[in-house]
């Protein structure tokens, strides 16, 4: 594969993460952010603390999957990240995943990222 290709998956890979803890976590928190840790049954104020830790935490993954793009170990992680949230969005608010850009749609064509950078690893 291109390793411009490579670079792009690369980027929108671990930039998504980026996004995803800043926007909806950090700079404000998204009405369905708190809806999903509110499930969890805590405060509303711990479950902003969650909430904000995430944002925090899926930042600092982005950072890390965009500068170590070819460790296998992080790559595999990466996967078992988006399956194990996809499924907690399904089993705590099962409805949100037939909403425009769910879970679904967003985190399955981030796994097939996670595919191409995993496989073209040792080519990069």
């Amino acid at each position: 594969m291109e390793r411009s290709s490579l670079q792009f998956a690369r980027y929108v890979l671990g930039l998504s993460w980026i996004y995803h803890g800043f926007f909806p976590k950090l700079l404000t928190i998204a009405p369905l952010e708190q809806a999903m840790t509110g499930t969890l049954g805590f405060s509303n104020e711990v479950s902003q603390w969650i909430t904000r830790g995430a944002g925090v935490g899926e930042i600092l993954f982005g950072v890390l999957l965009i500068t170590f793009y070819q460790n296998k170990a992080i790559l595999i992680l990466n996967k078992i990240a988006l399956l194990v949230l996809c499924a907690f969005v399904a089993v705590q608010l099962p409805q949100v995943l037939i909403e425009a850009f769910n879970p679904i749609t967003t985190n399955f064509s981030l796994l097939a990222l996670s595919y191409i950078l995993l496989k073209n690893r040792q080519t990069v």
